[in-house]
Order: structure tokens, then C-alpha cells, then sequence
């Protein structure tokens, strides 16, 4: 057997990494974990890795790294690289991982103080050079194009590591008609303003190439300097003659550098498979998660047998012999509990289980009764799935005093609580098998036809809840989150599966008339496009588009991309204001996204009963607030032209209305409560529009009437951004500023709300001392990098230990009010109901004669959920449609 012919993939990390990151910048806010942090560089970075690999299929690889901004360079020259922009805050929290992705993947990685990446890249090739290994260097900066050779290729980035510009010294003749070596002589000449070297005044990239060409080199330039005519050229030559050296010596790549590692140690033999699995998840990468299963493996557990008994209809006796506490587990296969199937059921405590495939035994009187006994304790995992799966059977199930899902959650909201055996095998129950390991995953779920299989693990997962109660509990007891526990979580679970249960009707014919008309709308917006650009075309081809808008208007800013111009919404933002066929383009656009997302996309989600049934998520967010799946309510637009979806939305009785009402600025009132600060507090406590009192700050105005839509506008997102870390890059990238003018919005607002800015520090010290922050309700979230030594791991931290109280109370404060409200309807035997919350908003159904009760008792409740420093406000409205409510 021959032996695979070694190969060497040098990757010029640095140059990937911000490739990586711009390449779905428009699509940063969409890629954020559970954790806050921001995931789309990484992402990014993971795919072109595979693509690198696939395509050069190396034997050995190494990503080198920048040490830092201090090199042999800046010391020759203090300006070499200077006024490059900072790297973005949300870049630089994602370094970290990229580091750790690299480390799962088994790449070495390499960074050498002193020296740039150019270095180390450079030495290794010359060392693979030696050694006859062929190599491929892939980086976004022709400076590396002078390491070209026979041995080795050094591929430049275009718009991605698919479209790549291969150098060899063929190509480059070929490109520039010099040697790679000569690519040195040209920057000293022309010198390079990405690197901020001068060079020679004038001299660009075409006449650098012909004095190489003629010359041979800086040097040979120079040489001959007295033989050249007089000319500008040469007057320039003269005087730059320090700089055009200077400048070569910058260029140069040094081949041996003083590297601690060599050939050797770059060598690839795969990824490392838990580790990467591990890391996906903690990224929530979950596409990839199938790319690291072991193929034809079943994960190992310890076998160990519980007895059990099968549950039929002549031993149902049993079940009332129980005294105590006990554990039960209706299971279902599947996610979505609203349709899930079902697949058996146990019930029991201790060492006695009792356990069916026959969820109709349910059903029967005696089990009937004692699943809707409150005096009988229960103890589940996840109570709001079980309830609802009691409920269709046609029962209810009543006594639950103790959730395993909730109170592990509120443990720790950093775990990613899959299933019973998560909990477990974290507490050293390492018998217990996940659900998938049992059903499948996602498609190829399938329920197990051996008895003793499906019954072990059912049996399994009930013992580990009955087990478990005593430690979690003491756990919730010794963290003060025993009341968060027992007197929100728990209870809300409830609250929230009778929400689930009611619905929100959908006018059906409204929604169907709402897709005509936008169907119609984009017929007559799709004629205009038509008449602007002077023909028909694909308007769904981006290729076609591009063609239109780029080549035969030519329109500016285009970006020309391997299949074509690129038409993304970043680029015709650009130019919407100034082109009418762009702002058309975008309305189309927008107005295309509401007929397939939410009028299509409701419609298949639509339950024979007429009604949308959400399913609020509990424990998905880091922060406490709930989440909505199938379908996400929380994303139906409230503003512009998508707004219109909410008329769709209405009340099941002709005679019965829906109310909304709305905290206002919750999260600015907590944080003015949790910060002191009485120039915030002042602001709410006389009913000031916040935003208008931050706006004069910011921009330094005497009076009120002075501050426009637009500095409101400002204003309130810098309001908002502080209470989410926002960075100065990210404000100047919400508002349209630049990053210098953001840093100053935000110097300004502290300056105005002096004690924001101590909790902020104050929060932060608290932090890196306990390692952890928490809610008024004590909700925690723990901070395990908040004493990281690298600056990016901590600063992320620091920003998360800033906003998370702010933002989980006010979840929290709004999870009370559902429950006061819930209380208050049924202690008053109403009629109303509640139906959705969506963000910081709770939708009612409430008949006609009960909305001057509801109009006045909801926003009291709501006011009063928790007593703060500043009074809490909530804007109240109603009407024959959602849209009309809010």
C-alpha cells in the first residue's frame, strides 16, 4: 500500500476570521446562542474550514495568529497598520471559540509574540519548501503572494474560500509580469494603505510594476536613478528613496521567524468527536451535531435492570395503594406535545413501578381519580408537557409539587436540558439513556416494539425524578430560589398550558383576503420595477436582478460576487433613498416575506379548531423570558406594513373583543430601580418621556421641544442598547453613525445617569466575586469566564453580568403578573382569558360585558406585580382584532 504523499494547508487565521464575520454580518443578531454570544464568525469559520479541507485534502495544517499589535515592524515603523478600525466587539467574543473549534477539529494553531502570522506562514512553507512537502497558504492579503513557488500555491480569498485566486509564479507573471520574489520591490514602491506603509508619493500599482519590470528591484531602481529623464516621477523617487526602502523592509515576510514548532507538529490525523460534539451544542450548532455521531455506535451507559410491574386493567388497584409522593411520566414522542404521539406512561415511587403502553388506562375512573387528586403529590419532569398530555385524554392532573425540568433549569440556566438523563447523568446517574438514544433522532423517531426496552427506560427516568427530588431541592434551598421555584416557575407552568390549551382564533378569510391583496401589492410594485429598468425580468433571480440594477443602470456600490452582483439587503440600503426601483425592490421584498412566513406559514400551523396553539418554552433563555414555538408568536410584526398580520388575529365569540396590554420601557424602569439613580428615576416618577430626557443629554440641548424624531429616535437606542451591553460598534450599526460618534453617545448617557454607570461597574465586581449575578427574584445565571484571563472571554462576561439582571427581572415581573392576573380572573368566576404573552405583552379574549372590569382591574395587577422605586406603567387597548387592540 502507498503511503498518502504529505500536504500542507497553512490558513492565515486573522484574514479568515474577519472574512468569516462579514460574511453574515447582516445576519449577526440572527446568530446568538442561549448565552448571548454572538455565533455567526464562528459558524462561518467552521464551513470554510470543511470547504479547505475537501478541496486540498492536506495532511497537515496549521492556522497562524497575530500575537497582538506590538511587532519587529511597528518598532521600524510606529505607523505600520495605525488608524485600522478596532475589531468589532462582537468579533472579538467570538475569538475564543474560533480558537477552541480549531482545537476540536485537531488543528494546530500558532501564534508567535514579535511577529505576524505572515511570519510563521512564511517560515513553515519555506521549511515544507525544503522538504519538498507541497503547500497551499489560503489568506485575503497579496502580501503572502510573494511566498509563491514552485511548491507552494497561496490561494486568495475573493468573496470566499469557493472563490478562490490561485498564485503561483506562473500567475503571477501571468497577472503582474514580475517574479513572487519581485512582489516585495512593488509594495516598496507603491507602497500599501491597508498596512499603512508609505511607500513612494504617487507611485501606484502600475508604475511600481514597470520600474520592477525595467529595474529589476528597489534597489536596481535606484541604481539607475541618475539615468532616468527628469520628471515628476523621479523628483518623487528622490525624495521618498527612506520610505521606498523602509517600506520594502515591512513588506518582507520573514522565512525564519523563530518558530517553537515545526512540520511536525502541524500533521492532521481528524477531529476530535466528544469534544467537537460538546462544543456544537454549547454554540447550539445544531445542523452539524450529525456530523460528529459515531456512526453504527449506541452510547454507552451502565445497564443496570429496575424491577417493574405492568400496569393492566386488573392491578389498577395498585396505584391507590401508594402513599406520598410519587413519580409520573405520561410520555409522548416528539417535541410538540399539542399532537405528540403518545407512548406509554408509569407511575410510582421508591422501588415499586408500574408501567403501560396503554395510555387509555388513563382514562378509567380509578386512574382518573387519582391523577386529578390535589391532595395525591406528583413529581414530573416537565409539568406543563405532562398536564397537556392529561388534558387530551380528556383528564386533568392536579397535585404536582415538583418539576425536575424547572428546578434544574433554575440551577443552572447554562445547561442545555435535553431530557431526564441530562439532569441525571450530571448528578452521577449515569443509568438513565436519552430519549434519542431510545427513539432516534429528528425523522427517524420510531417507538421501541421490545417491552423490556421501552419499560426500563420509562422506568429509568421515573426513579431518577423520585431520587433526585431531595438533592435538587435542598440545592434551590441553599441558592434562596426555593420561592422562585415553588412560587413562579411551577405555577406558571399551568398558567401557560391553559394558554396553550385556549388559543388565539384565526380569521381564516381575512388572512387569505390579507395574502391576495399582497399578492396584488407585489404585482403592482413588480409592473413599476418593470418600467423602471425598461424590461421583465425574474424578479425572485438575484443573478437577474443584479444584471439589471449594476450593468444595464448602472447603479454604485456593486458588489460583484462569483454568480453574479450581490443584491442583499445591506447593499440596496444603500441606494433605496436615491433609486426608486431599489425602494420598490425592498417593498416587494418585504411584502413577499409576510404572504410566505406569516400568511402561508400560518395557515399551516391553523388547528382543526380554528385557532393557533403556541407553545411557550420555559427553559430556553439564559434570562428567565419565555419563548414561542410552533409557530413563534413573538415574532408577528408590530410595525410598518407587517403589522396588518395582527388583523387576522381576533376573539372566538362575535361578541367578545381582545385586549392588549403592554408594559411600557419595563426594562429602563428596573434598571433605574436596580441602579438608584435619581436623575432616571425623576425622569419616570414625573411621567418624562425617557427618550426625549436622554436625547437632550446626548446631544446637548436646553430644552425639550429642541430634541427631532431623529434624535429620539437616537436616544432611545442608546437607551435600550446600554441595557443590552450594546458595544459602540453595535450602537453605531443600529443608528447609522459612526463608531466615534456612538462612543460618545454612550460617554454622554453615563454622564447623565451617573449611578448606571457605578452598578455597571459595581454588578461587574459582584460578578468576578461570587461568579455569578442574579434577578430581584433571585434567578442566577452564572458567569464562568468573568475572571478569564483572555480579555475577550471576559469582557463578554462582564457585559452579561451588566444587562442580566435588568432583563431577567423584568421577566420575571411580568411571570407574576400572569400569575396575579390568572388568580384574579378565576377567584372572580370571569369569562376572560389570557392568551398570549409576547415580550413584555399579554393578550386578553374578554366578552363585551366584561371590558370595563378588565380595562381597569389588568393594568392594576399588572402595576402592582412587584413594588418598585419607580412606578411600573402599563398601556392598555382593545378591540375586534389584535392589530385594533394594540
Amino acid at each position: 500500500m502507498t503511503a498518502t504523499k504529505s500536504k500542507l494547508l497553512l490558513i492565515d487565521g486573522n484574514s479568515l476570521m474577519f472574512r468569516a464575520f462579514y460574511a453574515l454580518h447582516a445576519q449577526l443578531n440572527n446568530f446568538v446562542n442561549q448565552a448571548g454570544l454572538h455565533t455567526n464568525a464562528i459558524y462561518t469559520f467552521k464551513n470554510m474550514l470543511d470547504v479547505l479541507i475537501d478541496r486540498f485534502a492536506p495532511t497537515n495544517i496549521l492556522v497562524a495568529f497575530d500575537a497582538g499589535k506590538v511587532t519587529f515592524r511597528t518598532k521600524e515603523y510606529a505607523e505600520y497598520k495605525a488608524g485600522r478600525a478596532k475589531t468589532p466587539p462582537e468579533l472579538s467574543e467570538q475569538i475564543p471559540y474560533i480558537h477552541e473549534l480549531l482545537k476540536d477539529y485537531g488543528i494546530t494553531t500558532y501564534q508567535l509574540v514579535n511577529y505576524e502570522a505572515d511570519d510563521i506562514i512564511g517560515t513553515l512553507a519555506h521549511e515544507a519548501t525544503q522538504q519538498a512537502m507541497p503547500t497551499v497558504i489560503v489568506t485575503g492579503d497579496r502580501d503572502l503572494t510573494q511566498l509563491a513557488s514552485d511548491n507552494t500555491t497561496v490561494a486568495v480569498t475573493l468573496k470566499g474560500v469557493n472563490d478562490l485566486e490561485l498564485y503561483t509564479p506562473a500567475h503571477i507573471e501571468e497577472k503582474y509580469g514580475i517574479t513572487p520574489h519581485q512582489i516585495i520591490d512593488m509594495k516598496g514602491l507603491m507602497g500599501d494603505t491597508s498596512d499603512n506603509y508609505p511607500g513612494v508619493t504617487k507611485v501606484g500599482e502600475k508604475t511600481a510594476i514597470r520600474l520592477v519590470k525595467e529595474y529589476g528591484s528597489v534597489e536596481g531602481v535606484y541604481d539607475h536613478l541618475d539615468e532616468m529623464k527628469a520628471s515628476k516621477l523621479k523628483e518623487h523617487l528622490i525624495a521618498d528613496q527612506q520610505q521606498a526602502f523602509l517600506s520594502k523592509k515591512l513588506a518582507t515576510i520573514d522565512v525564519n521567524a523563530p518558530l517553537t514548532i515545526n512540520l511536525a507538529d502541524t500533521a492532521y490525523h481528524g477531529i476530535h468527536r466528544d469534544d467537537l460534539t460538546d462544543f456544537y451544542q454549547r454554540m447550539e450548532f445544531k445542523s452539524f451535531l450529525d456530523e460528529t455521531a459515531p456512526k453504527g455506535e449506541i452510547t454507552t451507559h451502565e445497564e443496570v435492570d429496575i424491577p417493574y410491574t405492568k400496569l393492566t386493567k386488573d392491578n389498577l388497584d395498585e396505584i391507590t395503594k401508594l402513599t406520598g409522593p410519587t413519580a409520573f411520566i405520561i410520555e409522548m414522542l416528539g417535541d410538540n406535545y399539542h399532537n405528540a404521539d403518545f407512548v406509554g406512561f408509569v407511575i410510582g415511587q421508591k422501588d415499586h413501578w408500574f408501567i403501560s403502553r396503554d395510555v387509555t388506562l388513563l382514562q378509567t375512573p380509578t386512574l382518573q381519580q387519582w391523577l386529578s387528586d390535589p391532595q395525591q403529590e406528583k413529581w414530573v419532569f416537565d409539568a406543563k408537557r405532562n398536564y397537556y398530555g392529561i388534558h387530551r385524554l380528556g383528564t386533568q392532573l392536579k397535585g404536582i409539587t415538583f418539576d425536575l425540568l424547572l428546578a434544574a433549569y433554575l440551577l443552572n440556566t447554562n445547561d442545555n436540558i435535553d431530557d431526564v438523563a441530562t439532569v441525571a447523568n450530571s448528578y452521577g446517574d449515569k443509568s438513565v439513556q436519552t430519549d434519542e438514544d431510545i427513539y432516534g433522532r429528528g425523522t427517524k423517531t420510531a417507538i421501541p416494539t421490545d417491552d423490556k426496552i421501552l419499560y426500563q427506560h420509562l422506568a429509568h427516568k421515573a426513579a431518577a425524578i423520585y431520587h433526585l427530588h431531595d438533592s435538587i431541592i435542598k440545592h434551590l434551598q441553599d441558592h434562596q430560589q426555593l420561592s422562585l421555584f415553588k412560587n413562579i416557575e411551577l405555577p406558571l407552568a399551568f398558567v401557560l398550558a391553559d394558554m396553550e390549551l385556549a388559543g388565539i382564533t384565526l380569521d381564516v378569510d381575512t388572512l387569505k383576503q390579507m395574502g391576495k391583496n399582497f399578492s396584488q401589492s407585489m404585482a403592482v410594485i413588480a409592473e413599476a420595477i418593470y418600467r423602471e429598468a425598461g424590461e421583465e425580468f425574474n424578479l425572485n433571480s438575484t443573478k437577474q436582478l443584479g444584471t439589471i440594477l449594476f450593468e444595464k443602470m448602472k447603479l454604485p456600490h456593486a458588489k460583484k460576487t462569483k454568480t453574479g452582483y450581490s443584491t442583499a439587503e445591506k447593499v440596496l440600503d444603500k441606494l433605496k433613498y436615491k433609486y426608486k426601483i431599489v425602494a420598490d425592490i425592498l417593498d416587494y421584498r418585504g411584502i413577499a416575506k409576510l404572504q410566505s412566513t406569516y400568511v402561508k406559514g400560518l395557515l399551516k400551523t391553523l388547528q382543526p379548531d380554528g385557532k393557533i396553539h403556541t407553545r411557550f418554552l420555559q427553559t430556553l433563555t439564559q434570562t428567565g423570558r419565555l419563548s414561542s414555538v410552533d409557530p413563534n408568536m413573538q415574532n408577528i410584526p408590530a410595525r410598518d406594513t407587517g403589522k396588518q398580520i395582527r388583523k387576522a388575529f381576533v376573539p372566538s365569540g362575535s361578541d367578545s373583543y381582545l385586549m392588549s396590554c403592554d408594559y411600557s420601557q419595563i426594562e429602563l424602569r428596573v434598571l433605574a430601580h436596580i441602579s438608584g439613580d435619581k436623575h432616571m428615576q425623576s425622569a419616570f416618577l414625573h411621567n418624562e418621556d425617557i427618550h426625549a430626557h436622554t436625547a437632550m443629554s446626548i446631544f446637548g440641548l436646553k430644552d425639550p421641544s429642541q430634541v427631532t424624531p431623529d434624535m429620539r429616535r437616537k436616544a432611545k437606542a442608546t437607551n435600550f442598547g446600554i441595557v443590552y451591553g450594546i458595544s459602540d460598534y453595535g450602537l453605531s450599526q443600529n443608528i447609522g453613525i459612526s463608531r466615534k460618534e456612538a462612543h460618545q453617545f454612550i460617554q454622554a448617557y453615563f454622564e447623565q445617569y451617573p449611578q448606571v454607570k457605578a452598578y455597571m461597574d459595581n454588578i461587574v465586581k459582584v460578578a468576578r466575586k461570587q461568579g455569578y449575578v442574579e434577578t430581584l427574584f433571585h434567578r442566577r445565571r452564572y458567569l464562568p469566564d468573568i475572571n478569564a484571563t483572555n480579555y475577550n472571554l471576559r469582557s463578554f462576561a462582564e457585559r452579561t453580568a451588566m444587562n442580566t439582571p435588568i432583563q431577567g427581572s423584568a421577566a420575571d415581573i411580568i411571570k407574576v403578573a400572569m400569575l396575579n392576573v390568572q388568580k384574579a380572573l378565576k377567584e372572580r368566576h370571569m369569562r376572560s382569558r389570557m392568551l398570549l404573552q409576547v415580550h413584555d405583552e399579554l393578550i386578553f379574549e374578554i366578552p363585551k360585558d366584561e371590558i370595563d372590569e378588565m380595562v381597569k382591574l389588568i393594568p392594576e395587577l399588572m402595576d402592582s406585580a412587584v413594588k418598585l422605586d419607580v412606578p411600573l406603567k402599563v398601556e392598555t387597548g382593545y378591540g375586534k382584532t389584535w392589530f385594533d387592540a394594540k
